[in-house]
């Protein structure tokens, strides 16, 4: 079996289990996270030791920071979903059509690389990121109650959805540091063809939390 065809398989049977717990109820949402995290938390660990074996401190101080994180992302998640399933989905899909554009017009055009910390990172795939993440609101604007219940414009929703694409590239990058620092491809193997869980869900679990503090402050 290729690689691709590994990739194509595990991002079906990944969104089918995120589909089965968002729509059957909260509290199987609530295991996905929970158990996403301690995955996650364990393969970011794995990293930090590699590239902070020598500093005892710092690492433990990173351990606990990491704990602290993945308890927010926990908590800022659910909250999310308890509150509106559409918005879950949402920002959710921002997510995914982010990673999407910038790898569909990362390959298609190339050009100039982004930063030294990730190579197959390209401007013109950081632009596709940001484009491709305002496509989900040609969903969300068929939920009038959307609309309704936040009191959201169409300018102010475009803006969210670019925000939470830049936080969605930076928490790809981010991990993508700690990788390049470890000397590894990838975060794990749990996944065929994609490697770790946190390769999956490095932008989804800064934006999460992002997203909740938006809505906290602004809504």
């Amino acid at each position: 079996m290729s690689n691709l065809t590994k990739r194509v398989l595990t991002s079906f049977l990944l969104l089918f289990i995120l589909s089965i717990s968002l729509f059957v109820n909260k509290y199987l949402f609530l295991i996905l996270l929970i158990v996403g995290s301690l995955i996650s938390f364990n393969e970011f660990n794995n990293l930090i030791k590699k590239t902070l074996k020598k500093k005892d401190n710092i690492l433990k101080s990173a351990q606990i920071l990491s704990v602290l994180f993945f308890i927010l992302f926990i908590y800022s998640s659910y909250q999310i979903y308890d509150q509106s399933l559409v918005n879950i989905i949402w920002i959710i899909s921002i997510c995914i059509f982010s990673d999407t554009g910038g790898y569909i017009i990362g390959k298609l055009i190339g050009g100039k690389k982004l930063t030294n910390i990730s190579p197959n990172k390209t401007i013109a795939g950081s632009v596709g990121s940001f484009i491709f993440s305002l496509f989900p609101l040609i969903f969300i604007s068929q939920v009038n109650d959307f609309f309704i219940y936040y009191n959201i414009h169409l300018i102010n929703l475009i803006v969210i959805s670019l925000i939470l694409s830049f936080v969605c590239q930076f928490g790809d990058l981010f991990i993508s540091y700690f990788k390049r620092k470890a000397k590894t491809k990838d975060t794990g193997y749990i996944l065929p063809g994609h490697g770790g869980l946190l390769d999956r869900i490095d932008g989804l679990i800064f934006v999460l939390p992002i997203a909740f503090i938006i809505d906290k402050i602004f809504f």
